[in-house]
C-alpha cells in the first residue's frame, strides 16, 4: 500500500494510473490533497488546491477558516435555514455559527478521521468510510458512510454511499477547489455551465425557494466564456442542472487542461473564494485563486418541499455519482 502517516493519525494515500494522473487522499476529512494532471508541454500540473503538508488539515490556523480545501462534505453540504428541520412531525434543532449552519456543522465529515477500508492492487482506487452516531451535530439516526475515489484512464470517479437505520437528511459533496494552472488565478479560465435555471437566494445566501430562469442572466455561462466577463461578481450559487449528466466544462489555455464535471445530482454550486486566507498552501495563488464544483442536492432542502426530497429512510441507499475528465487542447 502506498499510504504514509503521521503523529497526529493523518495519513495520505497516493493514487496513480497508466495515464499519468496522480490523486492524494487523506483519510482526514476523506480529502482531494492533490490531483497532478499531464498538461499540453509534458509536465504534471496540481490542478487541486491543498496545503503544503497533512498535518496541516489539523491545525487550528487552517480549521478556523472553514474553508474545506478538497474535503468530503456532510451529513448535509450547504446551508440548512432557521438551524433545524422536521421530519415525520419532529422537529431536529442544529448549531448554528453566526445565524448559519453549513456544511454539516460545526465538526463536520470534513474534520473527521475516516478509516481505509480498502485500495485497489492497482493503486488506482480507495474506498473510505465514516459512522456518523445519531443525533451527531443534531442529524438523526446511525449513518454509514463511504467514498470511493477511482482513476479510470482520465477521469477521477467519487462516489458517495450512505445508509441509515433512522430517517434522516443527507447532501455529501466534494469540496475540491480547482486551478486549471496550478497556482495564480481562475480569472483567464473558461468556463460553461450545463443549466437553464438557478437558485434565488436572500441577502445571507439562503434560498428563498425560488428557481430562476437563467438566460441571458449574470448565471449564463451556456457557451463557454472567460470567468472574467464584464457581469462576473463571484459565485457561490446553485445552479439547476437538466436531464444530461455533462454539468460543466472548465478550461485552461495556458496549460491546455480541460476538466468536464459530469453527475447524477440535480444541482452543481459553484463557488469562487475571492482569495485565501494565509495558510500552508503547496502553491501561490492570486485573488480569485480556484473553483469549486460541489455536485449535490438543493441547499436547504430539508425546509423547502418543492426541492428534491433529501430524506434517507432505512433499507434505502444514497449514492452521489460525480465524474471530473480531464483531456488535453494542445
Amino acid at each position: 500500500m502506498n499510504i504514509t502517516a503521521n503523529s497526529t493519525d493523518v495519513k495520505n494515500i497516493l493514487l496513480k494510473n497508466n495515464s499519468g494522473l496522480e490523486l492524494s487522499i487523506l483519510n482526514y476529512g476523506a480529502t482531494i490533497q492533490s490531483l497532478k494532471v499531464p498538461s499540453k508541454n509534458g509536465s504534471k500540473v496540481n490542478v487541486v488546491a491543498g496545503l503544503y503538508k497533512p498535518e496541516d488539515y489539523t491545525k487550528d490556523l487552517y480549521k478556523k477558516h472553514n474553508i474545506c480545501l478538497g474535503a468530503s462534505i456532510g451529513r448535509y453540504a450547504g446551508r440548512v435555514s432557521g438551524g433545524k428541520f422536521t421530519i415525520h412531525d419532529k422537529v431536529y434543532s442544529l448549531p448554528v455559527k453566526n445565524g448559519l449552519h453549513l456544511h454539516g456543522g460545526n465538526e463536520g465529515f470534513d474534520k473527521k478521521i475516516w478509516n481505509i477500508d480498502t485500495i485497489s492492487d492497482d493503486q488506482n482506487s480507495v474506498t473510505l468510510s465514516y459512522e456518523s452516531k445519531h443525533l451527531e451535530e443534531g442529524y438523526p439516526g446511525n449513518l454509514k458512510v463511504s467514498v470511493t475515489y477511482t482513476l479510470v484512464d482520465f477521469n477521477v470517479d467519487i462516489t458517495y454511499k450512505a445508509t441509515t437505520d433512522k430517517s434522516t437528511v443527507i447532501n455529501l459533496a466534494n469540496h475540491a477547489y480547482f486551478n486549471l494552472d496550478g497556482q495564480g488565478t481562475i480569472l483567464n479560465h473558461e468556463l460553461q455551465i450545463n443549466n437553464t435555471h438557478h437558485l434565488e437566494v436572500d441577502s445571507n445566501l439562503f434560498p428563498t425557494g425560488k428557481v430562476l430562469p437563467s438566460k441571458q442572466t449574470r448565471f449564463d455561462y451556456s457557451k463557454s466564456s472567460v470567468i472574467n466577463r464584464k457581469d462576473f461578481k463571484g459565485f457561490d450559487d446553485t445552479f439547476v442542472l437538466g436531464d444530461e449528466e455533462l454539468a460543466a466544462i472548465l478550461t485552461s489555455k495556458v496549460t491546455g487542461i480541460e476538466m468536464r464535471v459530469t453527475t447524477n445530482q440535480p444541482a452543481l454550486v459553484i463557488y469562487t473564494k475571492d482569495k485565501f486566507p494565509t495558510i500552508p498552501l503547496s502553491a501561490n495563488y492570486m485573488d480569485y485563486p480556484a473553483i469549486c464544483f460541489e455536485a449535490q442536492n438543493f441547499p436547504d432542502a430539508p425546509n423547502n418541499k418543492n426541492f428534491p426530497s433529501c430524506l434517507l429512510n432505512p433499507e434505502e441507499t444514497y449514492e452521489n455519482k460525480t465524474r471530473f475528465s480531464f483531456s488535453i487542447n494542445e
